[in-house]
């Protein structure tokens, strides 16, 4: 398994697929890197030589923010919504869909598990 920024990517998959298994580097990002480094990308991961995954990790540290950096810069974004109680701060904080989303029906992922609320029970008549 190579090791690039800290991350074991797989060695069985292509050399493109491969890169997308580090935080913050998607199909199109993977795909621009390995033309920069000039790395074939349909080469399987386990099959770059040294030189090729020490091209890809100093292109990936140069240019793009990820792992844990990108990690920590998103969660402070968010700590910084939540601390100027800003419309979508207080979303995070209720742990509620903050992009605009429906929360009458759907929204499961977001509030999680439903929480059964007993309904009214109804006025016995007196006789």
């Amino acid at each position: 398994m190579p090791r690039i920024v800290g991350v074991d990517v797989p060695n069985d998959k292509p050399s493109w697929i491969a890169l997308t298994y580090i935080h913050g580097i998607g199909r199109f990002v993977a795909k621009k890197i390995l033309d920069e480094a000039q790395v074939d990308g349909t080469v399987r991961a386990g099959k770059l030589n040294e030189d090729e995954v020490s091209r890809i990790s100093q292109i990936i540290d140069r240019d793009y923010e990820v792992e844990g950096q990108l990690r920590r810069r998103v969660s402070q974004n968010i700590s910084r919504l939540k601390d100027i109680a800003c419309y979508r701060g207080i979303r995070h904080r209720r742990g509620l869909p903050v992009r605009g989303q429906q929360t009458q029906s759907n929204a499961r992922t977001r509030k999680g598990k439903r929480k059964t609320v007993a309904g009214k029970k109804g006025v016995k008549e007196m006789r």
